[in-house]
């Protein structure tokens, strides 16, 4: 069987895009995903099953039985069938050749940086930016190769990190990127004029992988670093955390408190008041304020946060 268009994706944001493209540009003729059975071996922040597409839209939904694609299922199916163009959304791990060979007008998915590919490649683009206090994100659309993030780039849009975004706020931001930058391609496409430009000047740069542990928060690191850690890796992501009376402390949200209170009767990461159920705690040069946290123990002043 032939299909014209397919959308690779794992996750509540390649539902959207999807459910975005489907209704509003042209059908989606196949979906292709992993089985929940993968999650075994793979870590996916914001997993979501797709196979509910085909109930609600009719869209074939393929699921495959391994997220590099190597299983035999996978492999069987790409050779029976044919392609035209593909959109990843959401997958999180290179597309093997023997796939990519498959599409007649090939495989292209997203990568931002503050900078330009192949600057900036790598994992968790996004976050990193928070956390890195990167003030704006140039989100590529790129044609796939077997390397990870080459400078294939079909377009480009650019949108701001303000120092009120949290990494699922500019996860909003980033999607109504993609789904300008996916109109662009589809029209292209439609038209027979998709055009890649490779001649980038920037030089190679990478974003390391982040896990689960690099949340930890060190309260002898200045307010804002903080700050930009725990709002660059919130919800739908594990979260930043500190430990206190052998508990992890699992911290969602907080904002610069102050910097000019003389708090040198405290050690960072001492708890100095409460108000609201909303702990105030020392950094090295200044507080911050815990809007939002998760402990089998509510803090207390006096609380010491390591």
């Amino acid at each position: 069987m032939n299909y014209n268009l397919v959308v690779f994706g794992v996750k509540d944001t390649s539902e959207t895009i999807v459910e975005f493209i489907h209704n509003n540009i042209r059908p989606v003729d196949l979906v292709i995903t992993i089985n929940s059975a993968v999650l075994k071996k793979n870590q996916v922040s914001g997993y979501k099953g797709l196979s509910v597409l085909t109930d609600r839209y009719g869209i074939p939904v393929f699921e495959a039985d391994s997220y590099f694609l190597t299983d035999e299922k996978t492999r069987t199916f790409m050779e029976e069938n044919t392609f035209e163009l593909a959109i990843s959304m959401g997958w999180q791990r290179l597309i093997p050749k023997y796939v990519l060979d498959k599409f007649v007008y090939g495989v292209y998915g997203f990568h931002g940086n503050s900078g330009y590919l192949p600057f900036g490649r790598g994992r968790s683009p996004l976050n990193w930016s928070i956390i890195l206090g990167d003030t704006r994100f140039n989100l590529n659309l790129f044609r796939y190769d077997e390397k990870a993030d080459s400078p294939n780039v079909f377009a480009t849009e650019m949108f701001s990190i303000t120092p009120y975004d949290n990494i699922r706020t500019a996860q909003y931001k980033n999607m109504i990127c993609s789904k300008n930058l996916i109109r662009k391609l589809l029209t292209a496409y439609q038209e027979g004029t998709i055009t890649v430009r490779t001649d980038s000047k920037d030089f190679d740069s990478w974003y390391g992988k982040r896990t689960a542990a690099d949340g930890k928060i060190d309260f002898h690191e200045r307010t804002r670093t903080i700050y930009n850690l725990v709002r660059g890796v919130s919800e739908p992501f594990p979260g930043a955390f500190a430990i206190c009376r052998g508990q992890t402390v699992r911290i969602w949200e907080v904002h610069p408190f102050d910097e000019m209170i003389d708090f040198s009767a405290y050690m960072p990461g001492e708890i100095v008041d409460i108000f609201d159920q909303k702990p105030i705690v020392r950094t090295v040069d200044g507080s911050l304020l815990i809007e939002r946290y998760e402990c089998e123990v509510p803090l207390a002043v006096g609380d010491i946060l390591e």
